[in-house]
């Protein structure tokens, strides 16, 4: 007998708990969530990708076209290497902490549309967070956009020299040169041409250096296009969020005032019932 009582308690707190388990899953905005993994996804490789890939074009500077960090507080481009490195990190501490924010407007957001009709109520401070919500991420996805088109630019860089590369190994005998000042890495006054048939040019070609921060870059171009989507993506969600508390609060509204008109009918039905007894007695 108590064996069965015991099973009896056991199968009704393991139904209490599996009721709270699909509660609890119930409520979690899972639009937000995939916008969020893939928001860090994409940060993550950009930065990642992008910071090892930095470093590798700095080691090609140095190794092969010899260009030496300029000793004086001059704009050079090893100190711009390091500033967009400094940049890398503020983007990936930044939007850590707005992919945080994002995903708990979610969940308030949800649970304001699932709790319309109990305790809580939608107030006008959360539709004004909402709605700077939307024009922050509206503002962060334009810079996205340009991010990843200033990513392609290295990417197109060290396509032309890979190509370059290619075309030197196939054709023998080939005047191919590789010159940084045709992309402004460095000022016009240096030389510091490498080309075909010396012994810098093929060691370049050949080493690991150069195909490791290609596909790095590559790899930094796909993770700022993956944060384009994850912009879009949010935005979709912050504005269906926004529809659905704009439609609630409307009905909110219809709802208290169709209490309100109840009551007044109410209390007009009284009064006339308590007129006309006191007309009959």
């Amino acid at each position: 007998m108590e064996d069965i009582k015991c099973l009896i308690l056991n199968g009704a707190v393991f139904a209490g708990c599996l009721e709270c388990c699909i509660k609890c899953l119930g409520g979690i905005p899972y639009p937000s969530l995939v916008a969020t993994i893939l928001l860090y996804a994409g940060v993550a490789l950009f930065c990642g990708c992008g910071h090892e890939a930095l470093s590798g074009t700095v080691t090609i500077l140095q190794n092969y076209f010899e260009v030496v960090r300029s000793p004086l507080d001059a704009l050079d481009v090893f100190t711009m290497i390091d500033i967009i490195k400094y940049v890398v990190y503020g983007i990936a501490s930044a939007f850590f902490v707005y992919g945080i924010l994002l995903m708990v407007e979610g969940f308030f957001t949800s649970g304001a549309i699932k709790d319309l009709y109990g305790d809580f109520k939608i107030t006008t401070c959360g539709r004004c967070v909402s709605a700077w919500f939307i024009m922050l991420t509206y503002i962060f996805m334009l810079a996205w956009l340009g991010v990843t088109a200033f990513t392609s630019i290295p990417v197109f860089i060290y396509f032309n020299i890979w190509n370059i590369c290619q075309n030197a190994t196939v054709l023998e005998g080939a005047s191919l040169c590789l010159d940084p000042r045709q992309y402004g890495i460095i000022s016009l006054a240096e030389a510091k041409t490498v080309c075909a048939g010396s012994e810098k040019f093929y060691k370049m070609c050949e080493s690991t250096e150069l195909d490791m921060t290609f596909h790095l870059f590559i790899c930094a171009l796909a993770g700022a296009g993956a944060a384009v989507i994850a912009m879009i993506h949010y935005l979709m969600v912050l504005s269906a969020n926004w529809a659905y508390v704009k439609d609630a609060c409307r009905m909110q509204k219809y709802e208290d005032i169709k209490s309100k008109e109840e009551q007044e009918l109410h209390d007009i039905h009284s009064t006339r019932s308590k007129e006309r007894l006191n007309a009959y007695t």
